[in-house]
């Protein structure tokens, strides 16, 4: 079986989304809480066969697809897809077992989608060949956009159409880059180490830089693609925002990791530059934007943009400390940010508000609620000790390597972060009674199971980061390596 573990990660979810989607009533959440979970402990054994110092991709699996075109279904998991791997599967199981207490209509639908849009990313996370890569991108698209647009809050028709079409409109160039490159391969062939052997000249890896980092740079997103995001995690259900904040947006960072720097060096050595102030940009703006910011939820979608933007610069930086840095901050956001939106969700359920100037003195009526928040919080800001902190270290470290000033704005972040969330923590759960939060009653059942599992990860990895880094160290090293072979 363990041969074919990547292969089951990527197909199981939709084995599940199919049996999902013909479940009627409340039993469809546990029949897709079932299937999350096994596909959770499949990533477990993966995880205890997986071979920490071999940096090349592991477990393999490579069928032909469409021979003629030089298409496979070729999938399998290094260091760095892994991690993004065990974070799709641990997220899913929490992301729908926080539904549990809201009752939608159609819930056989909205679980079907969520479990197929896990096919979707973890597919995106181990594809080996470049068709592939593309159709995975595009089907985790596609049950998001219905998520959004069916369960989503008010004017959720006009804000999913231009995520939509935002999104629509990068993997289109990118869908141009990767034709272009089948075409130069030897062979006429979508496989990555076909694509990493590719040999252009300085003016083609350009434009093909741009191809890509448009796509990627969307989904991330980073200034000043970020337009339809905060639009979109407000209005969108917060399961979706979960999946959205938590994973998807992770593809846009992996994407640029595995197909974007190896294979365009040369591009990159031209707009690299250029990508990581745009990123800092987006750091100190996203930041600025969320002290305006009354409606919480909004708050920490703009908190989000910055901490991505943090992450993006790291990656540009291109040394190890960014590389690893990247890595582990993308596992900590996924999870803290999925944390932050579900006490969101937690307030509005009871409440049916989100302004901050409307609540107040919950800590008092919800002392379980107010102590896993913070919890959440301070590792979305940082804290020593907590999971953001080893990887905001290493990525402000990285930048540093690459210019002090660069690493002095984008420092910005921690101090920003720690004013606005900190204020709104205070505001939310130690200021003056609200009139929407007069009747607050605390945390019970599916609820504190899924704080506590959030809070257990928050402060383990910010005691042990070392389990996360190890797993990538080998295929992070070597990434870097190729690289910079290219730009000799």
């Amino acid at each position: 079986m363990i041969n074919y573990i990547t292969v089951l990660l990527v197909l199981f979810p939709l084995l599940g989304s199919v049996i999902v989607a013909f479940i009627r009533g409340e039993q469809a959440k546990n029949i897709a809480l079932g299937f999350s979970l096994i596909e959770l402990a499949m990533a477990i054994l993966a995880w205890t066969k997986f071979d920490y110092a071999n940096p090349d991709s592991q477990f393999i699996y490579n069928q032909p697809w469409i021979e003629s075109l030089g298409i496979h279904f070729k999938v399998g998991m290094d260091g760095i897809s892994f991690l993004l791997v065990l974070l799709t599967t641990v997220l899913v199981p929490l992301i729908i077992l926080s539904s549990f207490r809201k009752e939608f209509r159609k819930p056989h639908a909205l679980y079907a989608l969520i479990l197929f849009m896990q096919t979707g990313l973890v597919g995106v996370f181990t594809s080996l060949d470049a068709f592939l890569f593309y159709v995975a991108w595009e089907a985790a698209l596609i049950p998001i956009y219905f998520i959004s647009a069916i369960w989503g809050g008010e004017d959720r028709i006009r804000v999913t159409f231009k995520f939509f079409v935002y999104t629509m409109f990068g993997s289109l160039f990118m869908l141009i880059g990767i034709i272009y490159l089948f075409i130069q391969t030897p062979g006429h062939s979508f496989d990555i180490n076909q694509f990493y052997q590719v040999a252009l000249d300085k003016g083609t890896q350009s434009w093909l830089f741009w191809c890509f980092f448009l796509a990627f740079a969307i989904k991330m997103p980073i200034f000043p693609f970020h337009t339809w995001q905060p639009d979109t995690y407000t209005s969108a259900p917060t399961v979706g925002t979960m999946l959205l904040s938590g994973i998807m947006l992770k593809m846009g960072i992996y994407g640029v990791m595995r197909w974007l720097l190896p294979v365009l060096p040369l591009g990159l050595m031209q707009w690299g530059q250029t990508a990581l102030i745009l990123s800092i940009i987006g750091v100190v703006y996203a930041s600025i934007i969320a002290f305006t910011q009354k409606d919480i939820k909004r708050l920490i979608a703009y908190s989000s943009i910055a901490h991505v933007g943090l992450i993006s610069a790291g990656i540009f930086a291109l040394n190890v400390q960014g590389m690893q840095g990247a890595m582990i901050q993308m596992i900590s956001h996924g999870i803290n940010v999925v944390g932050l939106f579900f006490v969101v969700e937690i307030i509005f359920d009871r409440t049916k508000a989100r302004e901050s100037y409307l609540l107040g003195g919950i800590a008092s009526k919800a002392p379980v609620l107010a102590a896993t928040f913070l919890i959440i919080l301070l590792g979305a800001v940082a804290l020593p000790l907590t999971n953001g902190f080893v990887g905001e270290f290493l990525l402000l470290n990285s930048i540093y390597e690459y210019g002090v000033w660069y690493a002095i704005v984008a420092g910005l972040t921690i101090i920003f972060g720690a004013v606005y969330m900190l204020r709104m923590y205070g505001n939310v759960m130690f200021g003056k009674e609200g009139t929407a939060s007069a009747n607050f009653t605390d945390v019970i059942g599916a609820e504190k199971l899924v704080l506590y599992a959030i809070c257990a990860m928050v402060i383990f990895f910010g005691f042990k980061p070392q389990y996360l880094l190890h797993i990538s160290e080998a295929s992070v090293n070597n990434l870097l390596e190729i690289i910079k072979l290219k730009m000799q």
